[in-house]
């Protein structure tokens, strides 16, 4: 089934949305993360995308407390600042339904793909893409692969896949059509689309890409797309 999946992201205690991934750019921001996620729940929300920003940025996950609290309201995916094994199994045996790893799924790839063995399905790696080339470390090193060469990394392996488009990221000026079909066409796991969403369209568009689901922040924050709207998707 599709899904339609609100981002929940935090920094420094904060829910906020960030243009580009920029840590002074905040197209939005409100106090209580827990509050917002409960929102989303209430209007519908059946899965919450929760990135710990300050985690990303820091190297390090910095708000667990809140990603628990969050993580009791409805099934969740984290992902921002997780940049150890242990860390990673901490969240899941402690309730969160799947991890998102993107550095590591780079620099620590044998220990990802035993973590995927451990916890099948629970395991999405971030294929976070600019300029057709992979970016780590909260979006601020890039490398020299590209997205299909991260997937088959792990196309024997029981994880889903993240594509976030950061070229489109936060813009709200659409998506890219193209590179989404190209990575979900190439993938034999499910992919999530991230990246550019400003409208029914677009959701529409990711939809019909073949993609299992799509993350929404930037157009959910700022009205320009309403929950309820796209909701009706995942059950076409």
């Amino acid at each position: 089934m599709f899904r339609i999946i609100p981002a929940v992201d935090i920094k420094d205690g904060k829910c906020v949305q960030l243009r580009q991934g920029k840590e002074d750019d905040i197209i939005f921001e409100s106090d209580d993360p827990v509050n917002v996620a409960e929102a989303w729940v209430e209007r519908g929300a059946k899965i919450l995308h929760v990135v710990d920003l300050s985690g990303s940025f820091k190297g390090r996950l910095v708000h667990e407390d809140l990603i628990l609290k969050i993580s009791e309201l409805a099934e969740v995916q984290v992902g921002g600042g997780i940049r150890s094994i242990e860390v990673a199994k901490r969240l899941l045996d402690l309730g969160v339904e799947r991890v998102i790893v993107g550095t590591m799924a780079i620099e620590m790839s044998d220990d990802v793909k035993s973590l995927a063995d451990e916890y099948p399905e629970r395991v999405m790696v971030a294929i976070d893409s600019r300029n057709g080339k992979v970016v780590v470390k909260g979006w601020k090193e890039n490398t020299c692969l590209s997205p299909l060469e991260v997937m088959r990394m792990y196309s024997d392996f029981d994880v889903s896949f993240l594509f976030t488009n950061v070229d489109v990221e936060g813009l709200m000026k659409g998506i890219d059509e193209n590179a989404i079909k190209l990575v979900v066409d190439a993938a034999n796991r499910p992919v999530i689309v991230s990246g550019g969403i400003t409208g029914i369209e677009d959701v529409k568009k990711v939809k019909n890409a073949g993609a299992a689901g799509v993350v929404i922040g930037s157009a959910l924050y700022t009205g320009k797309l309403r929950l309820e709207d796209v909701l009706p998707l995942e059950e076409d």
